[in-house]
């Protein structure tokens, strides 16, 4: 059976039919978009809670009861993990909330993260019908995956996915991020015996170091994290692959095939006059010592300045992160300098909607040229030079172009630098003949994510440069496949 035969049997279930025919088409395209509650603004940037505070049952129902179980469902087709989307949908309009739950985790093995952090609007809700066809707001696949796992979670009836028979075979996973998890959770499924090596103190990655609690809380992804210590994955800490222990060691210790999802550690600058004043800071560091380290918590000595006049330099997620934890931080001035239009911005809309609401101001078309210390060496001021907009360069965005006797000084007693980051440059290191790209990422074959060292695959950040949390899952679950089918002979 093929996926559009699958596809058509799945949907012709009685319990779907029956919930599909108990309200019209048109009606249902008539109803609209249920809105996610939110923490009010000026509440929220004096604390470290969620923002959006979820769906409760009702307006889960009322939202799932838009979807209209598309015959050719092309939602799946923007999933990077291929969720069966309408499925899970009507089990939420069915009411059938658990089972919701366990349909996500065929083959999403962190529906509650992805739920809050994945950029749906570009993926499975820019496939959506509404989107595509009726230019209408699309269902909101994103919410409802989020109440799903809360749902369950919260009902302490946690599913865990079935797992095959041990086939003892040995497999290692480097870095413990979404790219990591997900190879763990698929391997875990077929038999291997995983164990995840990641270099920090707490397992997570990315998810714990660089997403704050306010958009991502630390304890919904140890509770992914412990359904993947449910299925048989072993987890170990403060191990740095190539380092702690070299590739050729593990192999000794039985290790057929290794997965590396180490990420992009490693912070970009812009090679500017200033940039190691103390008080100049990576967006990296900062979050770190913020998310993973606990500074903005009771009880925990880790050094952070709090700045008065921040400024964060780029316009990514990671940027509006920066920007709204230093406001949360006690930053009376917080501002975005960025040397595009906002139109450019490669933000997340909502994250730029939520910094707007939080007081956060927009310094577009401005870049830094250089930053400015005090006799003690900490800055006070970033020397900024205005900017116009050429032709799109090969991003596609409209090329900035500095303003000739444009530069004025602005106060900023932090900078945060968060544009952009490159592959973590140790595993390269540790392992000379693996063929990396001009950038400093891994080369894999697409379609299995294998390197040039057969029984070494990668996918994630180390391989994209930065990418979303949902294309390094699907990275993960790609190079998962492609080692089972080296393992076993297939490859």
């Amino acid at each position: 059976m093929n996926a559009s035969e699958y596809l058509t049997a799945e949907r012709s279930q009685p319990w779907r039919e029956e919930l599909r025919k108990s309200v019209k088409a048109a009606e249902r395209t008539r109803r609209e978009r249920v809105r996610m509650p939110e923490q009010d603004a000026l509440t929220r940037v004096t604390n470290q809670l969620e923002v959006n505070r979820g769906l409760d049952e009702e307006q889960a129902v009322a939202e799932a009861s838009r979807c209209l179980d598309c015959a050719a469902p092309t939602c799946i087709s923007g999933c990077p993990v291929n969720v069966n989307i309408p499925k899970f949908i009507k089990y939420i309009e069915g009411r059938r909330f658990l089972e919701a739950a366990r349909c996500l985790k065929e083959t999403n093995a962190l529906p509650a993260v992805c739920g809050r952090v994945c950029p749906q609007e570009e993926q499975c809700e820019a496939k959506c019908f509404y989107t595509l066809k009726l230019k209408k707001p699309p269902v909101a696949i994103g919410n409802l995956e989020r109440f799903a796992a809360d749902y369950e979670r919260e009902s302490g009836n946690i599913s865990a996915p079935e797992v095959a028979a041990s086939n003892h075979t040995k497999v290692a996973v480097v870095g413990s991020g979404p790219a990591g998890l997900a190879a763990a959770g698929d391997l875990a499924r077929q038999g291997y015996e995983v164990t995840v090596f990641e270099a920090l103190h707490e397992i997570g990655g990315v998810l714990k170091y660089g997403i704050p609690e306010f958009r991502l809380p630390n304890a919904i992804v140890d509770v992914e994290i412990e359904n993947l210590r449910k299925m048989g994955v072993r987890f170990v800490t403060s191990f740095i692959a190539g380092k702690t222990c070299r590739f050729d060691d593990l192999r000794a210790e039985g290790y057929k095939a290794f997965f590396v999802g180490s990420g992009a550690g490693l912070p970009n600058f812009m090679n500017i006059p200033g940039e190691n004043h103390t008080g100049v800071l990576s967006s990296n560091e900062y979050l770190t010592r913020i998310n993973l380290m606990g500074a903005a918590r009771a009880g925990f000595d880790t050094p952070v300045p709090a700045g008065t006049n921040v400024a964060v330099i780029g316009g990514g997620n990671t940027a509006m992160d920066s920007v709204r934890t230093a406001k949360r931080m006690g930053a009376q001035r917080a501002v975005i300098v960025y040397r595009r239009s906002m139109d450019e911005m490669p933000a997340r809309r909502e994250e730029i909607h939520h910094a707007q609401q939080e007081g956060i101001e927009f310094l577009c078309l401005n870049s830094p040229v250089e930053y400015l210390a005090d006799g003690k060496g900490r800055v006070t001021h970033v020397r900024v030079q205005k900017m116009t907009l050429g032709d799109p360069d090969a991003s596609g965005r409209r090329r900035p172009i500095p303003v000739k006797g444009s530069e004025y000084l602005m106060e900023a007693d932090l900078v945060v630098v968060s544009v952009g980051v490159s592959p973590n440059p140790l595993i390269a290191k540790a392992l000379p003949s693996l063929e990396v790209s001009s950038r400093g990422a891994l080369t894999v074959n697409r379609d299995n994510m294998q390197t040039t060292i057969p029984d070494i695959f990668a996918g994630g950040d180390i391989v994209r440069g930065g990418a979303t949390v949902i294309l390094a899952m699907g990275d993960g679950r790609k190079a998962a496949a492609g080692i089972h089918r080296y393992l076993t002979g297939f490859a």
